[in-house]
């Protein structure tokens, strides 16, 4: 299993760990992301019954990767080194994850399809953009979780341990934990409380 990189590397992706404008064009960079494109089109291309060739390819993409974890094809992301998924994490198909910070998916969460989690971000400046640069932001997904198909989590968002995100949502700010929170912009709809089916 990979550990995350960590800041103190090379200088652009320190940079880019630390929240700091970066040049996402710096060559140890784009060759990180050359080699999960082809991890990913590796993992993607699995037949769906070949769980071990799915496992073995995750373990080699994935920074931190947790037991009876299963993320369904296809899937995405920018680095793959730099995501932690908890035991039991469950990605449905489509799921994108830029993760240009740290992007940790806690025990038990539950993406459904098209989810798309962006710790990826550009500046205002449009000089800073054509410049190639970029800043990224941590995400985290706590434990318990359940966010909704196509709902968009962006940089610097934390979603609290047990919360729901509705199908659809734009999740632009934190979200507390055991709530159930919807809408664009996401916000909180009510205060989930212990439910268990008969």
């Amino acid at each position: 299993m990979n550990d995350p990189p960590t800041p103190g590397g090379t200088s652009e992706r320190r940079k880019m760990l630390a929240g700091e404008l970066y040049d996402s064009f710096a060559p140890e960079l784009a060759e990180e992301r050359i080699r999960a494109r082809r991890l990913l089109a590796a993992f993607n291309a699995t037949d769906a019954a070949d769980r071990e060739q799915r496992a073995r390819v995750l373990d080699q993409l994935i920074g931190s990767l947790g037991e009876e974890v299963w993320v369904e094809p296809p899937f995405l992301c920018d680095y793959g080194a730099n995501i932690s998924l908890g035991d039991g994490a469950y990605l449905n198909a489509n799921c994108v994850v830029l993760d240009c910070a740290l992007v940790e998916i806690g025990a038990g969460a539950l993406l459904g399809p098209n989810v798309q989690i962006y710790a990826a971000a550009h500046p205002i400046s449009r000089a800073a953009r054509a410049a190639g640069k970029e800043y990224a932001l941590p995400v985290t997904i706590g434990p318990d979780t359940w966010i909704g198909g196509a709902a968009v989590i962006l940089p610097g968002v934390s979603v609290g341990q047990g919360s729901v995100v509705g199908a659809g949502s734009v999740v632009t700010r934190d979200v507390p934990p055991e709530v159930l929170a919807a809408g664009n912009p996401c916000r909180v709809i009510r205060q989930l409380e212990e439910e268990l089916d008969e």
